[in-house]
């Protein structure tokens, strides 16, 4: 599209009448400049609400969007249908300033050094010329970064809209709206683009909706086609699973897992060759247990010290069948009333009070559900372990697919599972990255249905509530590392303030609820009044674009994913 000259006089519509910080007013001179127009091929509606204009100001150029119109009050009085076909009107309009420009370099600034003068001329913006500055969001003068295509703008389809795929994700991107306001199509339209542009995507889809899409993607479902093995949980994962109460079960379990991976090292032959000798006397080989009851503390504690990065490893890769019966062994004295230096007997206190932590750990290992999800019984196929798969489709090199979808559609909502293991997945992802993973080659986690998962706590017995972090900590610490995150959410109110304020991109699709709106007015800095005064009325697949990278805000008409998700709802149908 060739570049039009932006202050053409066949696009003046007015001067400007009145300037503050907030907005300009325009006078338009005449009420027939407001009329649609041809020119150069192109289509002009100068007086719409939502039309975009160009200010030419004595030191720099203005782009700015109409968000009123109205005509002077003794105006009003000769109101009639006559008055429309045979008088001329002088309206007002409110505009919002957007950007400014440099005349020579054609550069946007990002902040508002100066304002429009009183009389400057206002024209209509012609497409190409806000097409120029959407196409340099997010660009970055030495690298060549690839564009996704979104739509085109609202008040005119023949302005496309090309955003810098950097722009949108650089910062963390969020697609927000109500049901049927066509969020899971612009999701899809975004996997679609990435996977033009060879990017990678992991997907986490809750409802099972994104099955649809085939090209480019890889797709297997927790508790169908993969599950999460157990043993790359951390203990912290272990802790929401089994819920232990502050005081006695919780030291106690911390206890058992070291020493159940004592026992796995020792088994496996990993441990320090000098040290064996030190932990053998505690080792039931028959039970496969570890017991410190009357043994030496000092050779316990050598072998601990020596052993001490294996066995304090995030993972908890143990045998977890024995995990009850390994807490009752924990339940012991410190040391025996006879010699300090060994450990004590049996307390039948302590051993009371994790009889409940013993019933939940083995309730855990045989509950159905989760048992599908992380396999604690050792039942499930190899080739469906989700770390393998994870790992296979990063290190493809033969580039056969570009998006991981992971869904949780055959699991229900029982024990909260979902959120644990969705957590588990995020910590994992997030280890990845800190361990430069993703530095070369950048990759975005799209997490559906967003509110299923963030701000969700773990309640033990005690009423004591954990909260799950993964995904908060991705969105505060993630993006140095090369681990981009896409929430998708209809009800921004329930997502963390720490996570949505760190998300630097917002696509947000209608949005009718008071509390959502203010969600999404905290935390984006451009969202102001005069751009959430559109989102009730937005149409399906119509979008506020706006961000950290964007020099201003774009109302946006999403183009349909080529494969779009399965986001319909049944029909009623009339009986014979």
């Amino acid at each position: 599209m060739n570049e039009k000259n932006p202050f053409d006089n066949n696009y003046f519509i007015g001067y400007i009448s009145h300037v503050s910080p907030q907005f300009v007013k325009v006078h338009f001179p005449s009420s027939t400049l407001l009329n649609k127009t041809i020119f150069s091929g192109e289509e002009f509606n100068g007086g719409l609400v939502g039309n975009f204009v160009t200010i030419e100001a004595e030191n720099a150029g203005f782009i700015g969007k109409i968000s009123e119109i109205d005509l002077p009050e003794k105006e009003r009085l000769t109101l009639s249908e006559k008055s429309f076909q045979n008088s001329d009107f002088h309206p007002t309009a409110k505009v919002e300033i957007l950007l400014s420009f440099d005349y020579f370099s054609g550069n946007a600034q990002h902040t508002l050094n100066a304002f429009p003068n009183i009389g400057a001329k206002v024209f209509v913006c012609p497409s190409s010329f806000i097409q120029k500055y959407v196409m340099k969001f997010g660009q970055k003068k030495d690298l060549d970064v690839p564009y996704i295509r979104l739509g085109h703008l609202t008040s005119n389809s023949e302005t496309k809209v090309y955003v810098s795929q950097q722009a949108l994700f650089n910062r963390h991107c969020a697609v927000v709206g109500t049901t049927g306001g066509g969020k899971s199509w612009t999701i899809a339209k975004l996997i679609e683009s990435m996977t033009s542009n060879k990017s990678k995507v992991i997907l986490l889809d809750p409802t099972g909706e994104y099955t649809a899409i085939k090209k480019g993607v890889q797709s297997v479902a927790i508790g169908e086609s993969a599950f999460f093995p157990y043993r790359n949980l951390t203990k912290e994962d272990l802790f929401f699973l089994i819920k232990p109460s502050e005081g006695i079960q919780k030291p106690k379990l911390l206890e058992a897992i070291r020493s159940l991976k004592i026992v796995k090292i020792y088994q496996d032959e990993i441990d320090k060759p000098n040290t064996r000798s030190q932990i053998k006397s505690f080792i039931d080989n028959e039970s496969g247990l570890l017991k410190k009851s009357n043994g030496m503390i000092k050779n316990f504690e050598r072998y601990q010290l020596q052993n001490f990065e294996k066995i304090e490893s995030e993972d908890i890769n143990i045998n977890i069948k024995k995990l009850s019966k390994q807490v009752i062994c924990e339940c012991i004295y410190p040391t025996d009333n006879n010699n300090n230096n060994l450990f004590g007997s049996v307390s039948e206190r302590d051993v009371n009070f994790c009889y409940g932590l013993s019933s939940r750990i083995t309730n855990l290992v045989t509950t159905k559900i989760y048992d599908r999800s992380f396999d604690f019984n050792d039942t499930q196929k190899k080739e469906t372990n989700l770390i393998d798969i994870i790992e296979g489709f990063l290190s493809d090199k033969q580039q056969k697919n570009f998006v991981l979808r992971i869904g949780f559609e055959s699991l229900g909502y029982e024990f909260q599972a979902r959120e644990i293991l969705a957590n588990a997945i995020g910590k994992y992802l997030l280890k990845l990255a800190r361990n430069q993973k993703f530095k070369e080659n950048p990759i975005v986690l799209v997490l559906d249905e967003a509110h299923q998962f963030l701000n969700k706590a773990i309640v033990d017995d005690y009423f004591q509530s954990t909260s799950l972090t993964a995904f908060d900590q991705i969105a505060k610490e993630s993006r140095k590392y090369g681990l981009f995150l896409c929430i998708s959410t209809q009800m921004p109110r329930d997502i963390p303030v720490g996570t949505l304020s760190q998300m630097g991109t917002f696509l947000v699709h209608r949005l009718i609820n008071y509390n959502d709106k203010e969600a999404i007015r905290q935390s984006c800095s451009s969202a102001n009044s005069d751009i959430l005064a559109y989102l009730p009325v937005l149409g399906e697949g119509e979008a506020i674009l706006t961000g950290v990278d964007f020099s201003m805000p774009l109302s946006i008409k999403v183009i349909p994913p080529i494969q779009p998700p399965d986001s319909s709802n049944p029909l009623f149908k009339k009986g014979n």
